[in-house]
């Protein structure tokens, strides 16, 4: 099984992209910023390049990590590691081969990884940080949609 490197590239995109709908202030850019207690200023004093080009580093390592999440096969060359040539693996492999993989199947577990990882982190942090429901579900449901596209493509994108 072979990382493909382009899946990954364009599944490290999709959070600069989905994000820049999502917080569009047609969209939910202005309910947001209330939420989160944003303004104007705050915004345009931020350095872009360095939001966007950190923001690119970390969307890489997200969209590295959850390869395996979204691709059982992985996690069967993960375990066959020490003995690729085990009888046990090619059993695996010849017998589910590519099964599961889809963009569907990926998108599931993106949206399930938000729901169940994702989730837990935000809602904990804002929570502690007295933030509303609202900002909550904003930002959740963001990691939601681009969980389960970042995640189809990585899985059916063979």
């Amino acid at each position: 099984m072979e990382l493909n490197v382009l899946a990954i590239v364009v599944a490290a995109i999709v959070p600069l992209f989905v994000g820049a709908i999502w917080y569009n202030p047609k969209v939910f850019g202005n309910t947001w910023m209330k939420a989160s207690g944003m303004t104007e200023e705050k915004i345009k004093s931020g350095n872009i390049a360095v939001i966007f080009g950190v923001t690119l580093v970390l969307s890489f390592m997200l969209a590295f990590s959850v390869n395996g999440m979204v691709i059982h096969q992985i996690a069967a060359e993960q375990l066959a590691f020490t003995n690729p040539d085990s009888e046990a693996f090619k059993a695996f492999m010849e017998e589910f081969g590519n099964v599961h993989r889809s963009y569907g199947h990926g998108a599931l577990h993106g949206a399930i990884g938000a729901l169940f990882f994702v989730l837990p982190v935000l809602g904990i942090n804002a929570l502690f940080e007295r933030k509303s429901g609202k900002y909550i579900f904003i930002n959740v449901a963001y990691w939601v949609v681009t969980l389960a596209i970042m995640d189809a493509i990585l899985c059916g994108w063979q």
